[in-house]
C-alpha cells in the first residue's frame, strides 16, 4: 500500500462510514442524498474500495458538517463522535 492510499484510508475508514450512518439514523441512500455521492459510491465505500480522494473528502465534509467528529485509528480502532456542542 502506497503512502497516498495509506493517508486516504486513514482520512475515511470504510467502518467510520458505517458508524456515522448509524449514529446519525441515515439509510445508505440517505447517506448519499447529505453527502452528494451516489447510493452505489457509499456501499463502495464502507466495503473498503479505493475511491478518489476528492470523494472521499465530499462524504467526510458532509458527515463533519451533520456534527461528527472522526477519531483516526491511533492504536485504539478509529472511530466517530458527535462533536461538543457549545453553551450559548
Amino acid at each position: 500500500m502506497t503512502y497516498a492510499v495509506q493517508q486516504l484510508a486513514s482520512a475515511l475508514h470504510p467502518v467510520q462510514l458505517r458508524m456515522a450512518r448509524v449514529a446519525l439514523g441515515l439509510t445508505a441512500r440517505q447517506a448519499a442524498d447529505v453527502t452528494g455521492v451516489s447510493r452505489n459510491t457509499i456501499s463502495r465505500i464502507e466495503a473498503g474500495e479505493v475511491l478518489k480522494p476528492s470523494t472521499i473528502q465530499k462524504v467526510r465534509a458532509a458527515l463533519e458538517a451533520a456534527g461528527l467528529e472522526f477519531i483516526p485509528e491511533n492504536g485504539g480502532g478509529a472511530g466517530i463522535r458527535f462533536r461538543e456542542r457549545k453553551s450559548p
